[in-house]
């Protein structure tokens, strides 16, 4: 168990897209300047989970949130709780990289500047660099800012996502499978990259891949049909988990 304070508490989460219950009675503690990674099957709840942490489920109509989700113990399904600041203070990265169609700089620019956290072009700058250069791109595209997101190679166009997100200061980074559409070094790229921002945010990652559930994480979460079945320390969720179902599913014998 970690020294860190809990960031994230989740207690009795219930959500229903119409009939189907797709998250059943959710308990789970996020910590602070920790990587967590949610892992289990596909459509096990898992990207669920984290769409309501920045309530991004408010935009589907069907979908019936019921429970307690606690940031820095403020209740976030509070109806007087301003939700543009609330996904301010998380940032979300995608699972396919998804630059805005403007320049790499406008990408990084466009949060700070909507948020009104620059008040003139030399901040805006200094932001925009700090971002890059804590997204391991500046190197990269110092030269070229300019030129639209979109023209990098797809792992550089996740860490210009990652660039945006950070650069309006966020307290925590969801990243739903961040690295499924990247190659091998672009995955090893964007690891490295978690290592170095957990020092500054929490992290709470999505991911199909035991092995990087492995590398970057200090606690894991298994879901499985909607319920969360264990969630511990990430070694000894790998090496001595509780829960049956969890060995099995971490040794391959379903899922």
């Amino acid at each position: 168990m970690t020294n860190n304070k809990v960031k994230i508490k989740t207690e009795k989460l219930d959500v229903f897209y119409g009939q189907k219950q797709a998250l059943k009675n959710v308990n789970l503690e996020i910590f602070n300047r920790e990587v967590t990674a949610l892992i289990g099957p596909s459509g096990c709840g898992k990207s669920t989970y984290i769409r309501c942490i920045n309530r991004m489920n408010d935009v589907i109509e069907t979908c019936k949130i019921s429970g307690s989700i606690k940031i820095d113990g403020q209740e976030i399904n509070n109806k007087q709780i301003d939700v543009v600041r609330l996904r301010e203070r998380i940032g979300m990265v995608f699972q396919k990289p998804n630059p805005f169609p403007k320049s790499i700089y406008d990408n990084v620019a466009y949060g700070p500047q909507i948020h009104g956290l620059a008040d003139h072009k030399d901040k805006l700058d200094q932001i925009v660099q700090t971002s890059l250069k804590k997204s391991a791109l500046w190197e990269e595209v110092k030269d070229r800012l300019d030129e639209p997101g979109t023209s990098l190679s797809g792992g550089q166009q996740q860490r210009l996502c990652i660039a945006r997100a950070i650069s309006v200061n966020p307290e925590v980074i969801l990243m739903d499978e961040p690295c499924s559409a990247l190659d091998p070094i672009a995955t090893a790229k964007i690891e490295e990259l978690m290592e170095e921002l957990k020092k500054t945010f929490t992290i709470v990652i999505v991911t199909h891949s035991m092995a990087q559930a492995v590398r970057v994480s200090q606690r894991t979460g298994f879901f499985h049909l909607g319920n969360l079945i264990e969630v511990d320390t990430t070694d000894k969720m790998f090496k001595n988990p509780n829960n049956k179902m969890t060995q099995d599913y971490i040794t391959g014998r379903f899922g």
